[in-house]
C-alpha cells in the first residue's frame, strides 16, 4: 500500500474572514468574536452518497459532530431520516436527499445546488450495488449488470468528475471513492461487480495524480467483506468479515491523512494483491481451490 502526506486544504471565504477579524476594545465582545472565529474555523461540509447502506450510515455517524454539515443521499427515505436523526443528536447539521444516481441530469442538478451552498470539503462516493451469476451458475442477467454499471461506474465517476472540477477551482477538498478488494482480480461469481470496482480504482488513481497539484486529495477505498445485506447476498466464502463501524473508522482515519489507498483487512488484501501480480492462470486456479468460481 502507498501513502501520501496529508494536504492541508486552503481556507474558504468564511475562514479567511474569521482569520482577519479584528477585535475591538471591549473584552466581552472580543471573547465572543474569538469564539465565533474558532467556531467558523471548524465548519466543514461532508457529502456521502449511499448513506442508507451499512458503510454509508456508519460513515455519516462517524463524521457527525458539532460544526459539521452532512449532505446525505440514498434511496430509502425512512432509513435516511433515521440516520439523519442519529447524526443531529451528535451535533451535526444534516441535509437529506433521496436520489437515483443513475439519472445523470438529476445527479448533476443536485450537485450544482449543493455546490451553490458551498463546495463540500469531503465527498465520499459510497453508493453501489452487486449482482452475481446465481446459485446454479447460470450467469448474470444483463439488465442487472447494466443497472450495476450505471450505479457503480457512471454514477460514481460522474459525481467525482463534477466535484473534482469544483474542488480544483477552489483549490482544496478531498474525494473518497469506494472500490473493493474485488478490483485486484475479477471474481467469476461477481464479474460485473469486480469490473465496476476495478474501474473506480483506476479512475481514482488517475484523478489523484491530476488533482494533487491543485490542492485536492483523492483516496481510493478497497474494503473486503463488511457486514451488510449486500454482503450477505454475495455468494462464496466471506473471510475476515468486519462490522461497518470498524470499516468506517478506517476510512475516516485514512481519508484524514489523504492516503492514496485504504485497503483492508490486511490478510485478505495481501492475498488479493497477489492475485493481481501472479500469472492470471495461476490466480484463477487458486480462486477455484477457494471456491470462488461456482
Amino acid at each position: 500500500m502507498t501513502a501520501m502526506p496529508p494536504q492541508q486544504p486552503e481556507p474558504n471565504d468564511a475562514e479567511r474572514d474569521a482569520g482577519t477579524h479584528r477585535a475591538d476594545s471591549r473584552p466581552a465582545e472580543s471573547d465572543a468574536s474569538a469564539k465565533a472565529a474558532q467556531d467558523v474555523s471548524r465548519l466543514r461540509r461532508v457529502l456521502i452518497t449511499g448513506a442508507t447502506g451499512e458503510i454509508g450510515g456508519a460513515l455519516a455517524r462517524a463524521y457527525a459532530e458539532t460544526g459539521t454539515t452532512l449532505i446525505l443521499t440514498g434511496r430509502k427515505q425512512r432509513k435516511l431520516d433515521a440516520i439523519a436523526s442519529d447524526c443531529r443528536k451528535l451535533g451535526a447539521e444534516v441535509e437529506c436527499t433521496v436520489l437515483n444516481l443513475c439519472d445523470e441530469e438529476t445527479l448533476f442538478t443536485w450537485l450544482d445546488e449543493v455546490c451553490a451552498r458551498g463546495v463540500p470539503d469531503i465527498a465520499i462516493a459510497n453508493a453501489g450495488m452487486n449482482t452475481d451469476i446465481g446459485p446454479q451458475g447460470n450467469g448474470e442477467r444483463w439488465e442487472d449488470s447494466r443497472r450495476l454499471l450505471q450505479t457503480n461506474v457512471i454514477g460514481t465517476l460522474g459525481m467525482a468528475h463534477h466535484l473534482a472540477m469544483a474542488m480544483k477551482q477552489r483549490g482544496s477538498g478531498q474525494l473518497v471513492l469506494l472500490s473493493s478488494l474485488a478490483a485486484w482480480h475479477g471474481l467469476a461469481l461477481t464479474p460485473s461487480y469486480s469490473g465496476s470496482k476495478a474501474a473506480v480504482k483506476a479512475y481514482g488513481e488517475g484523478l489523484r495524480s491530476w488533482l494533487k497539484p491543485h490542492g485536492v486529495g483523492v483516496t481510493v477505498v478497497m474494503p473486503g467483506y463488511v457486514t451488510s445485506p449486500m454482503c450477505e447476498a454475495m455468494p462464496g466464502p466471506k473471510p475476515f468479515e468486519m462490522p461497518p463501524e470498524k470499516a468506517a473508522r478506517r476510512i475516516l482515519k485514512g481519508a484524514a491523512r489523504n492516503r492514496a489507498r485504504i485497503s483492508f483487512p490486511f490478510p485478505l488484501n495481501f492475498g488479493c494483491w497477489w492475485l493481481s501480480v501472479l500469472p492470471a492462470g495461476i490466480s484463477q486456479r487458486l480462486l477455484g481451490w477457494f471456491n470462488y468460481t461456482h
